[in-house]
C-alpha cells in the first residue's frame, strides 16, 4: 500500500526489511518511512507502527562483543569514505552512493537483504539496532555510520538479519575474535566475489567513478600509500570492544601495497557482481576525459604546452574521446574497459613519438638544433630542446624515485597496535610490545633520532614545475616550431617516419599483456618516457606500453592492412 516512487531511482518496487522499513528493491535505498499495520485486537481505528527490538550483542569474558566479518569492512568502508571526503570528494558518496553499493552487494553476496539460506550456521550480520525505550523506534544510524553504544555496548548497524540461533563452537571463537573469522575463510566463494580489504579500495573507486569525481585510480592508490587513505593497518581504528585476533588477522591485516591491476579488475567484477546499470557518461567536460587528463599529465611531465593541441588531434582521430568509448558499462564483454590515466599517459608517448620518434637518434639532432636556433631567436619563447628536457626530468625523478623507495624500505609494517594469533598468548605480546616500544624509546633518547616529520599534504601533483623560475626548468612556455612545419594549412611534424612498439597485438588470455616489453629491446629514450609515466601513476611500464601498442593500431591500421595483404601476396 506504499505507492510513493524512490528518491533515488523514481521506481515504485518496495520491500520490508525485518526493522519495518521500505527500502527499494531496484536500488536498495532505504527509507525512513516504516510500515503501518493494523492490529485488531486492540481498539478499532487505533494504528500501531512495527517496533524493531534487535537481538542483543553477547557480551564476551574478555570484554569485547560478538561481531561479524562484514560489520568489520563495513567500518573500514566508512574510515575511507571519511578520509576522501576530506580530501574534497563530494559529501554525497558516502551515505548515497558507496552505501547502496555495500547494501547491494550484501543483499547479491546473500548477507543482508535476503531470505538466509537454510542450513547455514553462521550467516553475515546481526539485526544490532538497540533501544531502552519500547514506545517508539530506536534511531538507526545510515549503513557507514557505525557505532559503539556506551550505555548499551552494542555494535550498531543498519542491516536487518537477527543473528543465528546456533552458536558457533568454543574452538571457532578461540583461534578468532570475530563470530565468523574462520568459517569465512574456509567457505567456498566461487559463486559469489569474497570481501578482501583490496575490494575495498575498488568499492571507493566504484563510487568515484560513478560520481565522476577528478581522481584517478593511481591518484586513489598514491593517497593510500602515503597514508590519507586508511587502509595499511585500518584495523587499528576498530572499537575497542570489537577484538581482533588469529584468523582475522589474515582478512585485515595488509602486508603488502595495493596493486593497481588487482583493484581495477575487482572493481569490474564487482560492478557486473552488482548488475550495475551503464555508469554516468565521461564527456569531454568530465575531468577523466582524455584531453583533460592529458593536460594534467603534460604539465606534471613538464612538457611544452602546444603538445596538447597534438594529444587532443590523436583522441579524435582514434575516436577514444566518444562517450560510448569512455563509458562502463558493467557485464558487457564487447566494450573495452578503460583505464583514464593509462590511456591518457599512452597518448602523450604517442605524440612525442610522432613528433621526436624517440629512436636515440633523431631527438638528439633536433635538440641540437633548437639549442642552435635558440642563440639567434631574439623574439617569442625558447624552442624545445629534448636533451635539456631529458636532463632536468631525469635529475628530478631520480631523486624522488631514491626518495620514494627509502620511503618504502623504512616503512613499519608492524602496527602500534598489538596483535596476538592466540587468547592464551595476549599476555605474552603485550609484555614483549611493551618492551620494545620502552627500549625504542631508550636508544631514541640515546642516539639522539629526530622525531619523523609530519606526512605532506595531499596534492594531485607529485612534480611541480614553475615558468617563474630563473634557471630555466620550467618547459612549459617553450614553442615546438623547430620541428613543425606547415602543409595544407596544417602544422605536420618534420619527421615522416616512425616505428611501430610491436607489429601484432598479443591475443592469448593467460598472457595477460597486448604486448611484450623488455628494456633492452626498445630505445632509451623510448623507456625513459615510459620510466617518468610510470613513477607518476606508480605502475609497471609495461602496462602504458600496451596501451601505446593498441593506440598505434588504431592510428596505423590502414597502413598496417596494406602491409598484411602485401606480405600475404608475396607468400603466394
Amino acid at each position: 500500500d506504499f505507492n510513493e516512487r524512490c528518491a533515488q531511482c523514481s521506481e515504485v518496487n518496495w520491500g520490508l526489511t525485518d526493522g519495518g522499513r521500505f527500502y527499494c528493491r531496484s536500488c536498495h535505498n532505504v527509507t525512513e518511512r516504516t510500515r503501518e499495520v493494523v492490529n485488531t485486537d486492540f481498539i478499532s481505528n487505533t494504528r500501531i507502527q512495527t517496533i524493531s527490538k534487535g537481538l542483543r550483542k553477547q557480551e564476551k569474558p574478555d570484554g569485547g562483543c560478538e561481531w561479524y566479518v562484514c560489520e568489520g569492512f563495513q567500518l573500514v568502508l566508512k574510515k575511507q569514505a571519511e578520509a576522501l571526503e576530506a580530501l574534497g570528494v563530494c559529501p554525497q558518496m558516502k551515505d548515497e552512493i558507496l552505501c547502496n553499493f555495500w547494501r547491494r552487494y550484501l543483499q547479491k553476496s546473500k548477507q543482508a537483504y535476503c531470505n538466509r539460506p537454510a542450513g547455514e550456521t553462521v550467516k553475515a550480520l546481526s539485526v544490532c539496532d538497540s533501544s531502552t525505550d519500547v514506545e517508539s523506534e530506536p534511531e538507526r544510524p545510515s549503513l557507514l555510520h557505525l557505532s559503539l553504544s556506551e550505555s548499551e555496548g552494542d555494535l550498531q548497524t543498519d542491516c536487518s538479519f537477527a543473528s543465528s540461533t546456533s552458536r558457533v563452537s568454543e574452538s571457532t571463537s578461540v583461534c578468532s575474535g570475530s563470530v565468523d573469522g574462520s568459517l569465512y575463510l574456509m567457505k567456498n566463494q566461487r559463486e559469489k566475489l569474497r570481501m578482501t580489504m583490496p575490494m575495498t579500495l575498488s568499492f571507493c573507486y566504484m563510487a568515484l567513478l560513478w560520481l565522476r569525481e577528478p581522481m584517478t585510480l593511481s591518484d586513489l592508490l598514491r593517497f593510500v600509500v602515503e597514508g590519507h587513505i586508511p587502509y595499511l593497518n585500518v584495523f587499528q581504528h576498530f572499537p575497542e570492544k570489537m577484538k581482533l585476533c588469529g584468523l582475522d588477522l589474515k582478512i585485515f591485516c595488509v602486508e603488502s601495497w595495493p596493486v593497481y591491476e588487482e583493484v581495477y579488475n575487482k572493481m569490474l567484477e564487482l560492478a557486473a557482481f552488482l548488475d550495475l546499470p551503464r555508469f554516468p557518461d565521461i564527456t569531454d567536460s568530465c575531468f577523466l576525459h582524455p584531453d583533460m587528463l592529458c593536460m594534467k599529465y603534460l604539465m606534471e611531465a613538464n612538457l611544452p604546452d602546444e603538445l596538447h593541441n597534438w594529444t587532443c588531434r590523436v583522441v579524435k582521430k582514434i575516436c577514444i574521446g566518444e562517450a560510448d568509448f569512455l563509458t562502463l558499462v558493467p557485464g558487457n564483454k564487447s566494450t573495452r574497459n578503460v583505464k583514464y590515466d593509462v590511456l591518457a599517459a599512452a597518448v602523450i608517448v604517442v605524440v612525442l613519438k610522432l613528433l621526436f620518434l624517440l629512436d636515440d637518434h633523431y631527438e638528439w639532432l633536433l635538440s641540437d638544433f633548437a639549442e642552435e636556433s635558440n642563440k639567434n631567436n631574439k623574439e617569442g619563447g625558447p624552442y624545445f630542446a629534448f636533451k635539456k628536457w631529458y636532463k632536468v626530468i631525469k635529475c628530478s625523478l631520480d631523486v624522488e624515485q631514491k626518495k620514494l623507495d627509502e620511503e618504502r624500505a623504512k616503512y613499519l609494517w608492524r602496527c602500534e597496535k598489538p596483535l596476538f594469533y592466540s587468547a592464551k598468548k595476549k599476555s605474552k605480546v603485550l609484555k614483549r610490545r611493551q618492551m620494545v616500544v620502552s627500549l625504542q624509546d631508550q636508544f631514541g633518547k640515546l642516539s639522539g633520532s629526530v622525531q619523523p616529520a609530519e606526512k605532506p599534504k595531499p596534492s594531485s601533483f607529485q612534480l611541480s614545475w614553475s615558468e617563474e623560475n630563473t634557471d630555466g626548468s620550467c618547459f612549459h612556455g617553450h614553442s615546438l616550431k623547430g620541428i613543425l612545419q606547415e602543409k595544407c594549412g596544417l602544422l605536420t611534424a618534420m619527421n615522416p617516419a616512425y616505428w611501430l612498439c610491436t607489429v601484432k597485438l598479443c591475443t592469448e588470455k593467460l598472457c595477460g599483456h597486448l604486448a611484450h616489453y623488455r628494456e633492452v629491446d626498445f630505445p632509451q629514450s623510448y623507456h625513459f618516457v615510459l620510466r617518468l609515466f610510470s613513477f607518476l601513476l606508480r605502475i609497471q611500464p609495461s602496462y602504458i606500453h600496451d596501451e601505446v601498442c593498441v593506440i598505434e593500431h588504431k592510428l596505423f591500421n590502414k597502413k598496417l592492412c596494406k602491409k598484411s595483404k602485401y606480405n600475404t601476396r608475396l607468400r603466394k
